[in-house]
């Protein structure tokens, strides 16, 4: 289990990378390490995950390889030296990947070599689930927006200041040497209209091939780690919660049970040591002896009045 955690928490923050098997286009991430290895993959229609520990590796392993024997870590390294290289943009024409795939599955085969022999591998990948979804895809892209958005503001405050400062030195008697490197005093709205108009058109014709760049795998990375830690810190919060909840301390009402003591005809309560005092000092005595040092007052009757007294 605990191996199985590790490897979701590692494949959270790898960045998506764009991977081509045959004609499909698609974007993906792994991560695979002695316990077994995890993928998740995505042609932006429909999400596909596969979950394997050391006992699933080594199943299949003789299922499809049969004239191969070795360690279970062996294959799970041949899979890693395959699998990486192509989510690094980097292909190779020794090593041959096929895919097929329904809304609900999808399966990658593989084909190499390990040790001079054939080695053959199936990636069986069912539909993921909506939280897993949620967890690599849409929060982390939220929050990618918001930080390019908060980016964006913050250049846009830094073009008008440098505006205000050339416009100084313009007025200080200041000239440009070369006529062509003068610009326009940065207006926002403009500028972004003309964003939407020009250049978005361009960018959503690009295809989805291209959906993260170099740039944005290293803004993905960051917004995961954060995502992580935030996690680890909600786990770390509810455990000591938990743990201070179990050491916690009796409250006083129940610490005073069981503590009656029978006299000769009497049942008294003896409050814990605990109280205040004004809650201690309406207690009855627990024993004979005490009852008897105990000085005792007699009431003075009062001398009624009368309406005239």
């Amino acid at each position: 289990m605990e191996g199985s955690e590790d490897l979701d928490s590692s494949l959270l923050t790898q960045p998506w990378a764009s991977v081509c098997f045959g004609e499909f286009t698609f974007i993906a991430k792994a991560c695979f390490k002695e316990t077994g290895y995890v993928l998740l993959i995505s042609d932006l229609s429909s999400v596909w995950y596969e979950r394997a520990d050391t006992d699933i590796v080594g199943k299949r392993s003789k299922e499809l390889n049969k004239r191969l024997t070795a360690h279970v870590s062996s294959f799970l390294n041949r899979l890693s030296n395959l699998m990486c290289p192509l989510l690094e943009g980097r292909e190779s024409d020794a090593n041959s990947f096929s895919c097929q795939q329904t809304p609900s599955k999808l399966t990658i085969h593989v084909k190499s070599e390990l040790s001079g022999l054939p080695f053959y591998w199936v990636f069986h990948c069912p539909a993921a689930a909506v939280e897993m979804i949620s967890r690599h895809l849409v929060r982390p892209l939220i929050r990618m927006s918001l930080a390019l958005q908060y980016q964006l503001q913050e250049l846009a405050s830094l073009l008008v200041q440098k505006d205000a400062e050339i416009e100084d030195y313009r007025e200080s008697g200041a000239a440009l040497s070369r006529g062509r490197l003068r610009t326009e005093p940065f207006q926002e709205k403009p500028f972004l209209q003309k964003f939407v108009d020009e250049s978005l058109p361009q960018l959503c014709g690009a295809g989805d091939g291209q959906a993260f760049t170099s740039t944005l795998q290293h803004l993905y990375t960051a917004v995961a780690r954060q995502e992580a830690r935030a996690a680890q810190k909600r786990r770390h919060s509810g455990d000591a919660e938990t743990l201070e909840l179990a050491s916690s301390p009796q409250l006083p009402g129940e610490a005073m049970d069981s503590l009656v003591t029978v006299g000769s005809q009497q049942e008294s309560v003896e409050p814990p040591s605990d109280l205040p005092q004004s809650l201690g000092a309406t207690a009855t005595p627990s024993s004979p002896a005490q009852r008897a040092r105990l000085p005792v007052s007699k009431a003075k009757r009062k001398k009624a009045k009368g309406l005239f007294g």
